[in-house]
């Protein structure tokens, strides 16, 4: 693949839905909802945009606490998904297609979410630049969520072959961590219905010191990490929860 393009088309699809429901359960979104309210201590009427909403499961359920949600994406097939559920529920999210390195709206949102591992997915410029547009897109007060995996963790615990099995079907995804680069490199095999499906792509791992000093030279301050159930962050923390202000 080349080392820097991410085609999302050959991953976010139907099969990544089929295999990540198991994992995706209501119980997960409601421990990782009530966090997100906690730790961004978000009060009535505030407006929030989830960054790479997905299908919506996280969007949807702070629109039925009451806050003013948007959710961007850029896989359509996600976000027809996401409206579907918001519509069966009776809550309103603003669905929009677009990308995360170019936002509309400046200066509107309370907060920004960017859960589940959705940061890293390009260059380190655009990185950043996904950072940039973030912070441009808050209010000053505002606080940046992002929710990634811990690259400690990561490290003590690869394992370079997984097999995921739902009713005789079979997701094997092959990982390769590269320590020039820290990113790791997957390819995805979907065995599924008698049909053979391969998909391509790369996330870019962070220590909580590179991104921290990522998001303070960006102009945020006040940068903390917490781990997946609102601890302090540990080395031996799975997720990692990075909480960035805007101050001015």
């Amino acid at each position: 693949m080349d080392a820097n393009t991410f085609d999302g088309n050959s991953v976010f699809e139907d099969d990544y839905l089929y295999f990540y429901e198991t994992l995706l359960t209501p119980e997960r979104t409601q421990h990782e909802v009530d966090l997100i309210c906690r730790l961004l201590d978000l009060q009535p009427g505030m407006t929030i945009l989830d960054l790479a909403c997905g299908h919506g499961r996280i969007a949807n359920q702070l629109a039925a606490r009451g806050y003013h949600v948007t959710g961007l994406d850029s896989t359509a097939f996600f976000l027809e998904k996401a409206r579907l559920d918001a519509e069966r529920n009776g809550v309103k999210v603003e669905y929009i297609q677009g990308d995360m390195r170019s936002l509309p709206n400046c200066d509107r949102f309370n907060c920004i979410l960017n859960c589940f591992t959705a940061f890293g997915y390009f260059d380190d410029d655009e990185n950043r630049s996904c950072l940039a547009q973030a912070y441009d897109a808050l209010k000053v007060g505002g606080k940046l969520l992002i929710d990634i995996r811990n690259l400690s963790y990561i490290l003590q615990n690869f394992t370079p072959d997984l097999v995921t099995e739902r009713d005789g079907n079979y997701m094997l995804t092959r990982d390769r961590y590269d320590a020039l680069t820290n990113r790791t490199y997957s390819e995805r095999i979907i065995i599924r219905d008698g049909q053979v499906r391969r998909g391509e792509y790369f996330v870019r791992n962070f220590t909580f010191p590179e991104i921290r000093d990522w998001l303070l030279q960006t102009g945020f301050t006040e940068v903390e990490g917490y781990g997946y159930d609102g601890e302090p962050l540990a080395v031996d923390s799975r997720r990692m929860i990075v909480i960035a202000n805007k101050s001015k």
